[in-house]
């Protein structure tokens, strides 16, 4: 309840000095007590695992009070724009800014600063033949879409142009 990102079961298992294994055991245990599916009465938070590690999220039925209170009003929802690129990166990462550009139809530098400031994507290399930065989304993307990894984001890949051919078109540099 005191960090701010998800814990991985070998840090806590670490920090009870316990074998990790046993550590994972216990918080999948805990995770479906806090849910009420092992007869337990549900709690009003739950115990789940994303983005390679652990964290304590308020349950879903007060989803709506905490949400209230904690943003009071105040909202940082992303553009369409940002929408749009961020799935591109999703699904075709590693990906440069002029394929995400080929992609769209329209300069993207803007919402990929955006979106790299919003901790959502990240540098993650240069490409081989051009030299231009190559981006991926994070950890706190997986976090916040509450996924465990970028296997379990839906089937949407297959609609999206090929980046490689993509790639022929497009001279970037650094």
């Amino acid at each position: 309840m005191v960090v701010d990102e998800p814990v991985p079961a070998v840090q806590l298992a670490a920090a009870v000095g316990l074998p990790t294994d046993e550590v994972e055991t216990l918080l999948h245990e805990l995770a479906a007590e806090y849910t009420g599916a092992t007869g337990a009465r549900p709690r009003g938070f739950v115990l789940r695992e994303v983005a390679q590690g652990w964290r304590v999220y308020s349950a879903a039925a007060f989803t709506d009070v905490v949400g209230a209170y904690v943003l009071d009003g105040q909202t940082a929802r992303l553009t369409q724009a940002a929408l749009e690129t961020l799935a591109i990166v999703a699904y075709r990462q590693p990906v440069t800014r002029g394929q995400i550009s080929a992609v769209r139809g329209v300069n993207v530098d803007g919402v990929v600063r955006t979106l790299t400031a919003r901790g959502l994507i990240a540098e993650v290399g240069t490409d081989e033949s051009t030299g231009a930065l190559r981006y991926g989304t994070t950890g706190y993307f997986l976090e916040r879409m509450g996924l465990t990894s970028l296997d379990e984001l839906p089937a949407l890949a297959p609609h999206l142009p090929d980046i490689e051919s993509l790639g022929a078109d497009t001279k970037e540099t650094l």
